[in-house]
């Protein structure tokens, strides 16, 4: 059995104590391990026990414990910096418990535990301590057999405001909670045209130099701009260059109007890219979070790894750098690589660029998508209430799998995307190359779905 790496909580829940007093306790006793218990057995545990007084110091015990687990006190009972901050709080419940909630997600796997549960519910898995525990072991969390410490948790992360009832997740109270969300502060002085640029190029996640020009094809296919022809860099570069945001210089190769070179500074690294990392923080394996600021070539050399583990991660961070190149909004992860021994991974993804659209996302690792791997991802459309289908493989799409996509694309409102192993290769050498393969296969539903009137 792995450590135990969801807080032990037993007796310390806002159910049976307040937060405010146990602070109190710790900061006037800190460092004397039996003042701070006889003070919690009398405060909350006295009528406790059956009245028996082992049973009741057994209670405080496990309080103190508690406060040990989720970093309030050290081993030796003294209140740790974090139980200072909160202690400092205590006039201010609403404050006390956000500090408290980010530090629960962020520092004792707060993030992966909520992260869990989205995806449960994303598969429409229902939702209990029995189902859980699966599902958390799954993505590496563990505790006893029995301990209510995801229980225990969820108290905690609802004075918080992120669990509305039960087990359903407020998803706008965490990015309060964790002091993000979707707008970043560093684009809200730049122009439409300035921000679209800028996104569209962090999203390629290269920080060599790229054409300008096809930096501007790709945010105009993903953001629904329109850049003027000849007076990219007067509206666009020039500002980008002022706020400190890219570098440009200009190419001697060709003939002709020679296209401008852009390189990201590490300021829009920091104050881009680090946000949206933010973001993703403790939802995912941390070394998945690492990957996606490779380069698509970079995740490629992973997935040729003889470990399973290192291939299955780097199949997921594909999934993610595809859909981040065209601006897409992360959900939750549907099927784990772990349990397909790295050879394929599902994701799911949103969009609410002028309507909303759902998009489910299987990346395999084989040498061959079948008809039976589009059937199945067809067949979920209807619990994942999605729009869009994209099967990315390493390898090729079978004769039988694009011929079924058609029928379905003609007989239904789905649109399924096929990428292929080709089309990675050509993505891998110039992130621009994904606007290619999705306006192919869009030209193809196209011609699938014309009425005739």
């Amino acid at each position: 059995m792995s450590e135990t790496n969801i807080p032990f909580g037993s007796e310390f829940s806002p159910s049976q104590t307040e937060l405010t007093q146990l602070l109190s306790f710790c900061k006037e006793y800190s460092g004397n391990k039996k003042l701070i218990e006889s003070n919690i057995l009398e405060k909350y545990f006295k009528e406790h026990g059956n009245g028996n007084l082992n049973n009741q110091k057994k209670l405080a015990m496990n309080c103190r414990l508690g406060l040990k687990a989720y970093g309030i006190i050290d081993e030796n009972s003294v209140i740790t910096p974090l139980g200072e901050q909160l202690y400092m709080l205590t006039e201010d419940e609403n404050e006390l418990y956000r500090v408290f909630g980010k530090h629960i997600l962020l520092n004792l796997n707060g993030m992966a535990f909520v992260q869990c549960i989205r995806d449960m519910t994303v598969a429409s898995e229902e939702v209990n301590l029995t189902t859980l525990r699966a599902a958390l072991a799954e993505r590496g969390l563990y505790y006893p057999s029995g301990g209510k410490h995801p229980s225990i948790m969820r108290l905690w992360l609802n004075k918080a405001g992120i669990f509305r009832k039960n087990w359903q997740i407020d998803n706008q109270k965490v990015n309060e909670v964790l002091g993000v969300d979707d707008s970043i502060e560093a684009l809200r002085d730049l122009t439409t045209l300035q921000r679209a640029f800028l996104l569209s190029l962090m999203n390629t996640g290269i920080s060599t130099p790229q054409y300008a020009n096809q930096i501007a094809r790709l945010a105009e296919t993903t953001y629904g701009v329109k850049f003027p022809e000849k007076s990219l860099p007067k509206e666009v570069l020039n500002g980008l260059e002022k706020a400190g945001f890219i570098i440009t210089s200009k190419t001697t190769e060709g003939r002709g109007a020679k296209p401008f070179l852009v390189v990201p500074t590490e300021k829009a690294n920091k104050e881009i890219v680090e946000p949206l990392i933010l973001q993703l923080k403790g939802q995912n394996d941390p070394k998945l979070i690492s990957l996606l600021t490779k380069s698509v070539s970079e995740i490629l050399n992973e997935i040729d790894s003889n470990d399973r583990y290192i291939s299955g991660l780097a199949l997921e961070a594909l999934a993610f750098k595809l859909m981040r190149i065209i601006g897409m909004n992360y959900v939750a992860t549907r099927l784990r690589a772990e349990t397909t021994g790295g050879s394929e991974v599902d994701l799911i993804f949103d969009s609410t660029r002028l309507v909303y659209s759902r998009w489910q996302i299987q990346c395999k690792n084989t040498k061959r998508v079948a008809l039976d791997d589009v059937a199945k991802e067809v067949g979920l459309t209807h619990f994942l209430k999605s729009n869009v289908i994209v099967i990315v493989s390493t390898g090729d799409i079978g004769k039988d799998a694009r011929k079924y996509s058609n029928k379905i694309m003609k007989d239904s409102n789905l649109c399924i995307v096929l990428i292929d192993g080709e089309d990675i290769k050509k993505v891998s050498q110039n992130p621009v190359a994904i606007i290619d393969a999705f306006e192919r296969e869009a030209k193809e539903t196209m011609e699938l779905k014309k009425i005739e009137l």
